[in-house]
């Protein structure tokens, strides 16, 4: 999850990095209670790179200029993507740009500080130009000193460069991050440091652990229609595409394989959940039950999906309760149907959108689950169950099929 700029300077300016007076816009007409002094800079909040070169950046002298520019941004896709907010902010006189980051390097598990007297360029293909320095033991100021000696820096801009890597460490570590960038840091003539753009990336798995950041995640998934939510789930536990077979796995190598035959097979994946950790949208603790129901209810509100192909393989916690969850879903699908054909007076069920469930679980503990849902099924026609994933996988793919269930 990458922060919007807005709330990376909130950030910065709480731990001490020191950031230019801003002011968050959210409606042209905010620029007219702006309380910082003009002239000012206003930027648009997209996650696209690259918007100054696509308009999303303006700059302004007064309200009125201030206004209309704020209307064009508001109104401006960058990468398809309309901005909710606009950050108003002071403009800075800057004689020197540099570039700082702490990234995770996951080839040695470490935190790794990198630095460049060059702004404006790609840490990870900046070559010779860009400087590091590992964390190899408990971080001390000597790190980010050493990283400021590397970059050519003396005296009190040495001093202060360092003092800022200081701040960006301590964020990195404290929210559990796997990207802090301040990309320019600017260097005015008195020699004062200041992060005029800054970026943020929060690891996946540390979302749970802070509960600021479970707000932030929370938001976002409030902020899309429901038809959004799948993809956003997607970006985090599985995989977003836009085909008529659903998948529900218990591990990223059971949800990838099963896509792989799925698509093998010659059927179209739907969206896929990885059900072996947190949603994104989960604020309290969640069982593996809890999300096998989250899944089932996510993938029977999307109209796109038609069947629902389940692959539990191995062991998993509240073997017991699977059954329970997957009873029920069939059962409320069951009701809805009688209730829906009663309101049309006996029409034909094709109107209607009921996704099959096509389920195989291999497992010694999932053996008694298996056994029910067998019996379940002959009280259901949208209910399959299969022991062997490959026919499963034939099963599904022949139900996405058109007219796969007309006689």
């Amino acid at each position: 999850m990458d922060l919007l700029e807005y709330q990376v300077k909130e950030w910065f300016g709480k731990i001490g990095i020191p950031v230019l007076p801003s002011q968050r816009i959210d409606h042209p007409t905010d620029l007219k209670r702006l309380k910082i002094r003009f002239p000012i800079v206003l930027k648009s909040q997209v996650h696209g790179a690259e918007r100054a070169k696509a308009g999303g950046v303006r700059f302004a002298e007064t309200t009125i200029d201030a206004i209309a520019a704020a209307q064009n941004i508001f109104s401006l896709p960058i990468w398809g993507e309309l901005p909710e907010v606009v950050l108003a902010e002071s403009q800075y006189d800057a004689n020197q740009e540099f570039y700082l980051a702490v990234v995770l390097d996951t080839a040695v598990c470490r935190p790794v500080l990198l630095g460049s007297k060059e702004a404006n360029i790609d840490w990870e293909s900046a070559g010779e130009k860009m400087h590091y320095v590992v964390v190899e033991q408990e971080f001390s100021p000597f790190y980010a000193r050493r990283l400021a000696l590397k970059m050519g820096l003396q005296g009190t801009l040495m001093q202060s460069v360092s003092t800022v890597v200081q701040k960006m460490y301590q964020l990195f570590m404290q929210k559990d991050l796997d990207l802090v960038e301040i990309n320019p840091l600017a260097v005015n003539p008195n020699g004062e440091v200041m992060a005029l753009n800054g970026k943020v990336r929060v690891n996946e798995r540390s979302i749970k652990r802070h509960p600021d950041l479970t707000q932030m995640a929370a938001k976002i998934i409030s902020r899309h229609p429901s038809t959004e939510i799948n993809g956003i789930l997607g970006d985090w536990e599985g995989v977003q595409m836009y085909g008529k077979i659903g998948i529900l796995g218990n591990g990223t190598g059971s949800v990838m394989a099963t896509l792989d035959l799925v698509s093998n097979a010659g059927g179209k994946p739907g969206v896929c959940l990885n059900l072996r950790h947190a949603f994104l949208t989960d604020t309290t603790p969640t069982t593996f039950c809890d999300r096998l129901e989250t899944g089932l209810k996510i993938l029977a509100a999307d109209k796109s999906i038609e069947v629902i192909l389940i692959n539990f393989l191995g062991s998993i916690p509240q073997a017991e309760e699977i059954t329970q969850v997957i009873a029920k879903f069939v059962e409320q699908d069951n009701n809805e149907l009688k209730l829906q054909v009663g309101r049309s007076n006996g029409s034909k069920r094709q109107d209607l959108n009921f996704p099959s469930l096509v389920i195989r679980l291999a497992g010694s503990e999932l053996n008694p689950t298996r056994n029910y849902l067998a019996t379940l099924k002959t009280n259901s026609s949208s209910l399959a169950v299969v022991e062997n994933l490959d026919e499963a996988v034939k099963v599904a793919v022949r139900l996405a099929k058109p007219n796969a269930n007309k006689k």
